[in-house]
């Protein structure tokens, strides 16, 4: 028979319990550590007991001999522990340890502070704020040239095959050779009972506005060819421009400037503006720029609906005008052949340019402001320099006399000469335009009568006699755009954050000037001159340094004759100061005078002193 196991002999023994558990998983940031024995695994770490328990304490009643300072052994200074590379929480080596290089040509693209220029003497506090400001500046560049890298689209450019002109490519062989996307860009509006036509495109390059000759305005979304509103006006159309926003649009009419939303509908009519010419809107003053018939250049905030200025140019009839976008001086072309600039914060011209023997037709400036572009009835196309030379770099004779011009982003120049346009290119978007071979050429079903490139497309649009045209040109416009500042996708709600924002820092009108940065710059002689006239109104220098006055002293060493020898003592010692620097100045003047020894005499020593 089998019998039942007694116990405490045959019962297997009980496991224990760290074996019984399974054992954990290493994790990818834990380090693994040799078992404590043979198949044994290291049990969860102990809790260490309080502080008190872990101090050392020290025995009681036992003498503990002090060191000598001066030890027996040499002193061996002790190597620096040398780093290996740095590892990640896996554990990996990181291959390109510290941040990344960055070229010094792009940081110097984006760089705003010349470092050439040393720093003006000033007090400890300002020279360590304008530190301050260069190395924000310098970290801001160094960010931008890193960040350069995630940029999406990079700028293209039509390029012929050997010895190929790129001006006999037609718009139909570009429409061919792009996708359906870019190919839709190009399209042709055929308005020839309402023409000629007047266009402008919003500051975003989404939306598209035009009025013609004989009343026809409308807006659109040109992208999606959505129609945003489309009126007739029952009256002559001058000129069209959208204000901050394409929610605003204003139109010069035959009489007056109206006002229009994007649904169509009248908002306000200004009747000091009458008879209005062309019309130019700058976006970071929200200043709409209108001349007229009459020869007077207006200045509108529309933020506010007040007239900021009226001038009057004195030369006629004002019918050829446009924007610096790097200053916001408005140039005004005028029939004796010069080109006036003007600010609302002067009543004369900061400049006047003669530039052709004839009269201005057509004037347009560049991006960046550097170069000017004219032609005039002699048919003469010029590009200036307006880096303070004024002086023209270079010029053409056409066939026909261009009566648009218009430049793009990356520094493309479009002519409109009839029912023809030309567009030259440069080397760089810096660089002028080269005029002796046109890029591309077009000719339209009517003459010409405006032309605008879009922002961030590769499209121009004309305005002519029969209507609407969008032409394809490579290479136009700036790849890249800030959506912070310019987002062709923005909603309505980033729209209406973005114009709050605008308004809040908006330019005055009292800035605009030549060189915008001269605003940082301290007019010296100005600044003296107020002081003087300050100074004789009132009759005493406020800034002058008050008299030495001695702090009472206790213990009686107050006395009269106390307080008046320590004025005496300071009085002396700036007297000193002044005879001692005097002394510098008069030996300074003595070396600068003085010749070099060996050098032959001349008859015009008698009459130096």
């Amino acid at each position: 028979m089998e019998t039942a196991p007694k116990l405490g002999r045959d019962v297997p023994p009980k496991k224990d319990k760290l074996q019984a558990k399974k054992k954990k998983p290493r994790r990818y940031w834990e380090e693994e550590t040799p078992p404590t024995a043979a198949g044994a695994f290291p049990g969860p770490p102990r809790k260490l007991k309080r502080n008190r328990e872990l101090r050392p304490q020290k025995p009681k009643n036992i003498h503990i001999r002090k060191k000598s300072r001066i030890s027996k052994k040499p002193q061996v200074p002790k190597k620096p522990r040398e780093r290996g590379p740095q590892r990640s929480l896996s554990g990996a080596q990181d291959p390109f340890a510290g941040p990344a290089p960055v070229p010094g040509e792009v940081v110097q693209k984006f760089r705003r502070v010349d470092k050439s220029k040393k720093l003006p003497r000033s007090k400890s506090k300002t020279r360590s704020r304008l530190e301050a400001a260069e190395a924000e500046e310098e970290e801001v560049s160094v960010r931008a040239a890193r960040s350069e890298l995630l940029l999406a689209e990079e700028p293209g450019f039509l390029e012929g095959e050997d010895g190929e002109d790129t001006a006999r490519i037609r718009q139909a062989d570009i429409v061919e050779a792009v996708d359906i996307a870019s190919a839709a860009k190009h399209f042709d509006l055929n308005l020839r009972q309402f023409g000629p036509y007047r266009l402008n495109y919003s500051r975003t390059g989404r939306h598209l506005a035009f009025g013609g000759r004989r009343g026809h305005v409308a807006a659109l979304d040109w992208v999606t060819k959505k129609l945003m509103c489309e009126i007739n006006v029952m009256e002559a159309v001058r000129d069209i421009r959208f204000l901050h926003s394409e929610a605003l649009l204003a139109v010069a009419q035959n009489r007056w400037l109206h006002i229009y939303d994007n649904q169509g509908i009248e908002l306000h009519c200004i009747r000091r503006c009458d008879r209005v010419t062309r019309l130019e809107f700058l976006p970071f003053h929200f200043l709409l720029a209108t001349a007229s018939e009459t020869g007077f250049l207006t200045y509108l905030d529309v933020s506010v609906g007040k007239i900021v200025a009226a001038l009057n140019a004195r030369a006629g009839r004002l019918d050829v005008m446009t924007q610096n976008p790097y200053n916001a001086v408005i140039h005004l072309g005028h029939s004796n052949g010069t080109v006036s600039l003007w600010s609302p914060a002067m009543k004369e011209p900061l400049a006047k340019i003669l530039c052709h023997r004839g009269g201005v037709r057509a004037v347009a400036v560049d991006s960046t402001g550097t170069h000017m572009a004219t032609s005039g009835v002699d048919h003469q196309l010029k590009i200036f320099d307006l880096r303070g030379t004024f002086q023209p770099l270079s010029a053409r004779t056409l066939p026909q006399g261009a009566g648009h011009l218009a430049f793009s982003q990356r520094g493309l120049l479009a002519a409109g000469m009839g029912d023809v346009v030309n567009v030259w290119a440069g080397q760089c978007k810096a660089s002028p335009p080269l005029l002796e071979q046109p890029y591309l050429t077009h000719r339209l079903s009517g003459h010409v009568h405006s032309l605008q490139f879009c922002p961030f497309e590769d499209v121009l649009g004309v305005g002519h006699s029969g209507g609407i045209t969008s032409m394809l040109i490579p290479g136009a416009a700036e790849p890249n755009f800030d959506g912070l500042e310019n987002n062709p996708y923005r909603s309505q709600k980033q729209r209406q954050e973005w114009e709050v924002k605008a308004l809040l820092e908006k330019v005055p009108a009292e800035l605009i000037c030549l060189d915008p940065r001269a605003l940082a710059e301290v007019d010296v002689i100005s600044l003296e001159q107020k002081k003087k006239e300050r100074i004789e109104r009132l009759g005493y220098d406020p800034e002058a340094k008050a008299p030495f006055q001695p702090k009472p002293k206790r213990k009686g060493r107050s006395s009269t004759a106390s307080l008046v020898k320590r004025k005496r003592k300071v009085m002396d010692e700036e007297h000193r100061d002044r005879v001692r620097q005097s002394l510098e100045e008069q030996l300074q003047k003595q070396e600068k005078a003085a010749k070099p020894t060996g050098a032959r005499p001349s008859a015009l020593d008698r009459f130096v002193r």
